[in-house]
């Protein structure tokens, strides 16, 4: 799993871009889903928690036709990955 955040100009036109074109590249490069949630106190931030491994989001990333998706979706940033700070088991 992966948690990841980005900033959207538009949540809705986002998400539609997010479930399809997005979606078959992401699944291209192993992905097998994704949570979305939208933060409460930034409207236009998103966080997404991801099925997939480092080296499918390190491919996916590097895909030079991943880029004009996210521009097409209205990133007003590029995705970055939340830093793991450690593993807790209860």
């Amino acid at each position: 799993m992966m948690l990841a955040t980005t900033r959207v100009q538009d949540f809705d036109h986002w998400m539609k871009i997010f479930s399809t074109t997005s979606a078959e590249k992401r699944r291209q490069h192993g992905s097998k889903g994704a949570l979305v949630f939208r933060d409460p106190a930034e409207t236009d931030r998103v966080w997404v928690l991801f099925d997939w491994d480092e080296q499918g989001w390190k491919n996916f990333a590097s895909d030079p036709e991943v880029a004009p998706i996210l521009k097409e979706a209205g990133h007003k940033q590029k995705p970055e990955i939340a830093a793991f700070a450690g593993r807790l088991d209860s």
